[in-house]
């Protein structure tokens, strides 16, 4: 495989002796369910939170995402919590207005591939302290997942962060299957840090902090978690959400796995 290495590092989000947890909603679907949402991750002890204004769904008549105003609202709860955004980037367009709310895009699984956007964004985070999140493909060899990342840092984007979320196979019990030798691939493949996303592997609450516990072993450097102050009543993914008392207890529920990994959980 023709890859070049990077150093490790995305706006100081991955550190080596560290264990990132990103947490938030799927979506962001008001100020008040931002600002609960919002405030429970930074209660249980994280500085990053995710959430979407701009979100691709499989359905057209899905939720969509506020776009604009989402951006807004991740913007004015982070600097009132302190906390950084990470949030998707779908329109090459839109990239230098998400880049004035987040710290760090999301590039997800169905826009791997999209090499233009990919491009853009490298360019657009170069001699920034703005990073980037590469989900990998929902049928994307580790390969090609690597290529996709070596287009944002042949730009000039060298803050990128690859992001395991499972692949379609022929299993139905999950949403998908986290595929957690990839990990252990891509960190022996290139020097980028790696990440998982076992909600939307998983697509159910219930296997969201056994796969965590499972992530930690396989030498990821972090998590991306989907949580909701009110899960039942979330518009996006509310299946596989982690209530507020789950969230809270992570910190915890990881850290001897983490401790043993010689890795501290933030």
């Amino acid at each position: 495989m023709d890859v070049k290495t990077h150093v490790k590092t995305t706006n100081g989000m991955i550190q080596p002796s560290s264990f990132r947890v990103i947490a938030g909603p799927c979506t962001v679907e008001s100020y008040d369910q931002f600002v609960a949402s919002a405030t429970a991750v930074k209660a249980a002890g994280f500085e990053y939170v995710r959430g979407g204004a701009f979100k691709p769904r499989t359905s057209p008549y899905s939720f969509q995402g506020l776009g604009e105003e989402g951006l807004k609202i991740l913007s004015e709860v982070s600097g009132e919590l302190g906390l950084k955004v990470v949030t998707e980037v779908m329109d090459p367009y839109d990239i230098e207005m998400i880049m004035e709310h987040a710290q760090i895009l999301q590039v997800g699984a169905r826009n791997m591939q999209n090499f233009s956007l990919l491009k853009r964004i490298g360019a657009a985070i170069a001699g920034t302290d703005h990073g980037v999140v590469l989900k990998r493909g929902l049928a994307a060899s580790v390969e090609e997942w690597i290529l996709a990342a070596e287009y944002i840092t042949a730009a000039g984007g060298d803050n990128v962060v690859l992001c395991e979320r499972g692949i379609r196979t022929f299993e139905t019990s999950t949403r998908f299957t986290l595929d957690l030798s990839a990990v252990i691939v891509a960190k022996r493949l290139t020097d980028l840090p790696v990440i998982v996303d076992p909600s939307h592997a998983a697509g159910r609450r219930d296997l969201v902090i056994p796969l965590s516990k499972a992530s930690v072993a396989a030498e990821a450097d972090g998590l991306m978690v989907e949580s909701h102050h009110d899960p039942q009543e979330a518009l996006c993914d509310a299946e596989q959400a982690l209530p507020v008392e789950a969230l809270m207890g992570l910190k915890d529920v990881l850290q001897p796995f983490a401790s043993a990994m010689g890795r501290e959980v933030i």
